[in-house]
């Protein structure tokens, strides 16, 4: 088990949606918190939330995942905080509504950059830390379009994709080092997330997704990926009906493949 009182916890994405929901959930069970977004006054703002419920331990670290050259020394800041970081929990996120071929090869670059390879960064300036302590735990935040392919969502999808392959991968090379890897995969949460999504030229989107709006809260979904983390899983799936996809995809493919192409996103 792992336990969360008194661990170093590093947060991207924690500014609002499952993030924000799991800042307060962590602080409530003793975590330091380190929160990191793009929005410091919005980090400002969760902060203050969670101190008024008698947290200290927590500190602001904003940073934007597309800013590869300065992603060392945020995590060099990020360590001078408390000495370590215990946990890294990749947050952040961004998704997307267009086709591929209406998609900018910009857009789905900036998908990328924060998707992915913001993640696997901030994991490599940490992980030599680990290895020498001999622990650490990785928490990366993907989603049930890691595990398949959905319209309108092919850079989305891809960079989801992408995490599942490094991060098995790392899992692999690092467990003989007690550092852990697990890898959250949430279907539709009632979250902002669909406002935010970039369109095929990068504008935001800013509509509510129909299915956002019917997801399980941010909240539910932060107290399962904390049991996850709690419980060292590699691997979860975490909503409703769309959870079968998954299934759906690895014994029935042919099915799935009927019925994939005549699903319409909202």
């Amino acid at each position: 088990m792992t336990k969360i009182q008194d661990q170093v916890i590093w947060l991207t994405g924690a500014s609002s949606g499952i993030g924000e929901a799991l800042a307060y959930q962590l602080a409530a069970k003793g975590g330091k918190l380190i929160l990191s977004a793009r929005r410091e006054a919005q980090l400002q703002e969760v902060a203050q939330k969670c101190r008024r419920q008698g947290v200290t331990e927590i500190q602001i670290l904003p940073i934007d995942l597309t800013q590869s050259e300065i992603l060392r020394s945020k995590a060099e800041q990020a360590v001078k905080f408390y000495g370590k970081v215990d946990i890294v929990i990749h947050g952040s996120g961004i998704t997307q509504r267009g086709t591929a071929a209406q998609t900018f090869l910009g857009v789905e670059r900036e998908i990328m950059e924060v998707n992915f390879f913001g993640a696997i960064a901030l994991t490599k300036f940490i992980l030599p830390q680990w290895q020498q302590k001999q622990s650490g735990h990785v928490v990366v935040i993907s989603s049930i379009v890691g595990k398949f392919g959905a319209a309108q969502r092919s850079a989305y999808a891809a960079s989801k994709h992408a995490l599942h392959g490094y991060f098995d991968s790392l899992r692999a090379e690092v467990g003989q080092d007690n550092i852990k890897v697990t890898i959250i995969c949430p279907g539709y949460v009632n979250t902002p997330i669909s406002l935010n999504a970039l369109t095929p030229t990068g504008t935001k989107f800013n509509k509510m997704n129909i299915n956002q709006v019917n997801g399980i809260s941010a909240e539910v979904c932060a107290m399962k990926i904390i049991k996850a983390i709690e419980k060292n899983q590699q691997e979860v799936y975490i909503g409703k009906m769309e959870v079968l996809g998954v299934y759906l995809k690895r014994f029935f493919p042919r099915l799935f493949a009927q019925i994939v192409p005549k699903f319409v996103p909202n």
